[in-house]
């Protein structure tokens, strides 16, 4: 091949464009979230209830009320959904403070 062949050959192969398509899929999965539920008992007082759901879950005076009178009413009420870790500290803190004031009270996490 001569000198313009050689050329012309460079010429072409620099003209053509190579695309690669590539398709990639990811999914995000969204954190499982978890429900704190209060369950009710015959010992716990509703004063103690409502003061451990503004204090621990930071719920305002009303809204605690409410809760505390579903928990009587329907057996339980959750009070919060959170992440994991969130969620167990809170149950934990609440239990604490239930079992520093000598009551019963049960606090359940689970998967919402």
């Amino acid at each position: 091949m001569n000198q313009e062949s050689n050329t012309h050959l460079n010429k072409i192969m620099t003209d053509i464009v190579i695309e690669k398509k590539s398709h990639t899929v990811s999914r995000v999965k969204e954190p499982t979230k978890f429900k704190v539920i209060v369950c009710n008992d015959d010992f716990t007082t509703v004063e103690f209830v409502v003061a451990m759901l503004v204090q621990v879950f930071k719920h305002s005076a009303e809204a605690a009320v409410a809760l505390t009178l579903q928990i009587h009413n329907k057996g339980n009420a959750v009070v919060g959904v959170y992440s994991c870790e969130i969620a167990e500290q809170k149950a934990l803190d609440g239990t604490q403070m239930a079992r520093a004031h000598e009551f019963p009270l049960l606090i359940q996490v689970v998967p919402e």
